[in-house]
């Protein structure tokens, strides 16, 4: 949903629909634009995905700042993790101040005091949950925060939420868009645990995140060939044995979810604008099949057309 385009608002209008725009998607906190008012502008998404959100803001200079008293103000009890899309952010909190440029995570804990900013323009992804759907307590996401960067899990999680950012719009009017957050959810706890080095929650949160997280590292990494359980389960430190009993629980069998995976990447790629030009054996392989015979076997098998059939009728060939 689209909070704020201020291409269609009057420069003299622009400050307070930010503001408004702001309010209506995160917690109180005092906004200053480091940019003259005629010269502010943004984009504002909220993208609902079950008991979480997706705040997108693409904006001119501007720096926020959450003091005591807005704490004070009612108001959810929020954590945000952010991809910082664009620009360099400069994030301070519990007397840590950090520099978050384009490409890394961000933890803020909405319920302490923080200053955030970018100068000229800049853009964050903000994947917003409450504390008591997050169900990790308040030291844990605090000790955190200052060491996503070491945690494995930090580019896993970044890229799922850079892909979700992507495609938030028909993602969020998916009937799957609940399960699409709580999986997000998990993988968020999976990484403050992670990142927190806390011995408490981290056999609970590994065990009840585990397939979430072979789901969101396999399809990372699904034009790799190599992409087997074997390797699956040494990357997440358990047993092969454990991973089919995991899939299994969930219904699943893991090397037919990997070759569905894989066709349907194919198959998006088949009739992409560069996809067109190449051959099928050649987007076979691209997409993880070393055998172009076999990859077009299951194509067929799957969609009921060969992969040149899909690719005739779905535009003209290049």
């Amino acid at each position: 949903m689209q909070l704020l385009d201020t291409a269609t608002v009057a420069p003299e209008h622009r400050v307070d629909a930010f503001r408004a725009a702001f309010d209506q998607a995160s917690v109180p906190c005092r906004i200053e634009h480091l940019a003259p008012a005629d010269r502010v502008h943004s984009r504002m998404h909220l993208w609902h995905f079950g008991d979480a959100n997706l705040f997108t803001t693409d904006a001119s200079g501007f720096r926020l700042v959450r003091t005591p008293r807005h704490l004070r103000m009612a108001g959810p009890e929020v954590v945000a993790l952010a991809v910082q899309a664009s620009g360099v952010g400069r994030f301070g909190q519990l007397e840590t101040q950090s520099l978050v440029p384009a490409g890394q995570l961000m933890l803020s804990d909405l319920t302490a005091p923080y200053e955030f900013s970018w100068a000229d323009t800049g853009g964050s992804r903000a994947f917003q949950i409450a504390y008591d759907r997050l169900a990790l307590p308040p030291d844990v996401v605090r000790a955190a925060a200052p060491r996503l960067r070491g945690s494995p899990l930090h580019d896993l999680v970044r890229d799922h939420l850079v892909r979700l950012s992507r495609d938030a719009g028909r993602l969020s009017a998916d009937p799957g868009a609940t399960s699409l957050g709580t999986a997000t959810i998990e993988l968020v706890r999976a990484l403050l645990v992670s990142a927190a080095g806390d011995d408490r929650h981290a056999a609970a949160v590994r065990e009840e995140t585990l397939l979430t997280r072979v789901l969101a590292y396999a399809r990372a990494h699904l034009t790799e060939p190599d992409l087997t359980a074997p390797r699956l389960a040494a990357v997440h430190n358990v047993s092969v044995r454990q991973l089919y009993k995991v899939f299994a629980a969930a219904g699943l069998h893991l090397e037919q979810w990997l070759i569905v995976e894989r066709l349907e990447l194919a198959r998006a790629r088949l009739v992409s604008p560069t996809g067109r030009y190449r051959s099928v054996a050649a987007v076979a392989r691209s997409c993880g099949f070393a055998d172009p015979s076999h990859f077009s076997r299951r194509f067929r098998q799957e969609y009921g057309l060969t992969p040149r059939e899909w690719r005739e009728r779905s535009g003209p060939t290049p």
